[in-house]
């Protein structure tokens, strides 16, 4: 093996890979990456040259780690196509615009300075799969590579391409005035342009590239980045504000009177409006979401069915693929939309303009609009320390005590268990509405602990209580990171 070549094997996630670039991962890793992606191209395509769209973010170190990618794959046998500075979902599309075979797109998303990573796909709209990163980490450390005569080439200006393909079909007629917030990532470059080329009145915030971030990471779930739109919203009057993340694959929203909107409640919000014209569509939503989704009103008016499925942006995409869904929305603020709204991939920017549909629809504002779906109180995510080793086991005997407790009718704050899912972890509803939810963390020691109620917040306290008295008989259970 060569001495210089590093690439520590807990890299490789469930969706995609992550590494601190020189103290994790070095030129040489990247290339045996590149390798054993284009070795899982080969295997999973049956092609000996298979196309395969290659794209990057704003790092200082991105165009580096492109080329060490883009060597390993050429040497597979895989024409290389390079469509340069990107957005994740930019290379989702260019593999439908170009018809390529596969992607790989280098970011570390919303990391710090200094992270780098590959998201990637071979089926169009998709991105990698628990089972399909297993494949290629085993690929790749066992430098089971097959070889070829790859080649590569520029395709220049596909920003522009990308841009247009979102401007032209989603004219706005009312003038809607958005913050756009980019955290300084890579999205500033498209976000704002699209927005405006679609016919709202764009406030710049942050748009500006500079791999430093030297504000706030470009997350849209970070609360100075939150903060920062919100002030910004309130200054200028502005109708709305949208905060990317830093490859432009999740949205944020805030409201006119500077409220963040969380990802599940704008996605019933976008639901609805989809449902009016798009009648017996299908909607999925991950188990953190709100339950307001089962019976909502105006989606049943529509004859729409919304499915609650396993948590994780890649598979949330494949349910969405699978089901032939209109839509998806996860709460961390991934959204998909299928045709003939999109592809069937996560588009930050996309997603914005859908809720500037929502705006144009009605002579409302969204503070308005937000006020006519039922109110719940809704628990944070909670994430209590639990060993990875132990932590599905923990939460398969908790599915079987839970399944008890339905089954024996016990009560608890009066109320009895009237349905359990159980496709992620255990998710338990009352006959209220109100619900529990405990699943083990896909990437870190810990279970994920949420409960909601729309009855009061008194009720959510008393499912919490009822969760965390389960957990902690366990003997199992370390720390919370929050509680309510």
């Amino acid at each position: 093996m060569n001495q210089s070549l590093k690439i520590d094997p807990y890299g490789f996630r469930e969706y995609d890979a992550r590494w601190v670039y020189e103290k994790d991962i070095n030129a040489e890793g990247i290339i045996n990456l590149g390798k054993g992606l284009g070795t899982q191209i080969v295997k999973h395509t049956k092609i000996k040259n298979p196309r395969v769209i290659v794209g990057h973010d704003y790092r200082s170190y991105s165009e580096e780690i492109k080329i060490a990618l883009k060597r390993g794959l050429i040497s597979t046998g895989c024409f290389v196509e390079d469509i340069g500075l990107s957005l994740s979902p930019m290379v989702y599309f260019a593999q439908f615009n170009l018809n390529s075979d596969a992607v790989a797109m280098v970011t570390a998303s919303h990391n710090e300075n200094g992270w780098t990573g590959v998201k990637m796909g071979i089926k169009k709209g998709l991105t990698h799969a628990p089972e399909e990163m297993a494949e290629l980490k085993k690929i790749t450390l066992d430098q089971n590579f097959v070889t070829g005569n790859g080649s590569e080439k520029e395709i220049k200006n596909f920003q522009e391409i990308y841009k247009n393909d979102l401007i032209k079909k989603n004219k706005i007629k009312k003038k809607i005035k958005a913050v756009v917030a980019c955290g300084n990532g890579t999205a500033g470059i498209f976000a704002p342009d699209i927005l405006r080329g679609i016919g709202c009145d764009v406030i710049e915030l942050d748009c500006n590239l500079d791999w430093t971030f030297p504000k706030y990471n470009p997350n849209p779930e970070d609360l100075k980045m939150l903060h920062a739109i919100a002030k910004a919203v309130e200054e200028n009057k502005a109708d709305i504000g949208f905060g990317f993340d830093g490859d432009g694959d999740r949205v944020g929203v805030i409201d006119d009177k500077g409220n963040e909107i969380f990802s599940d409640k704008i996605g019933l919000l976008i639901a609805r409006s989809l449902s009016e014209k798009h009648e017996n569509s299908k909607f999925i939503v991950d188990v953190k979401s709100t339950g307001l989704y089962s019976n909502d009103k105006i989606l049943n008016k529509n004859k729409c069915k919304t499915i609650y499925w396993k948590t994780g942006h890649s598979h949330i995409k494949r349910k969405v693929n699978n089901e032939k869904a209109l839509a998806g929305f996860e709460k961390s603020g991934h959204f998909f939309f299928n045709q003939p709204l999109g592809y069937g991939y996560d588009d930050g920017i996309n997603s914005a303009i859908q809720v500037c549909h929502l705006l144009d629809n009605q002579n409302k504002k969204i503070s308005e609009i937000i006020e006519e779906i039922p109110k719940t109180y809704q628990s944070p995510t909670m994430s209590p320390y639990c060993k990875d080793e132990e932590k599905y086991l923990v939460v398969q005997n908790l599915i079987n005590e839970i399944e008890q407790i339905k089954n024996k009718k016990i009560k608890i704050d009066d109320q009895e268990i009237n349905e359990i899912l159980t496709v992620n972890g255990i998710r338990f509803t009352f006959n209220d509405g109100s619900w529990g939810l405990i699943r083990a963390s896909s990437n870190k020691p810990s279970l994920v602990v949420v409960t909601e109620s729309p009855t009061s917040n008194e009720r959510k306290i008393k499912i919490f209580k009822f969760i965390d008295e389960l957990l902690q008989k366990t003997g199992k259970i370390g720390e919370y990171d929050q509680k309510i």
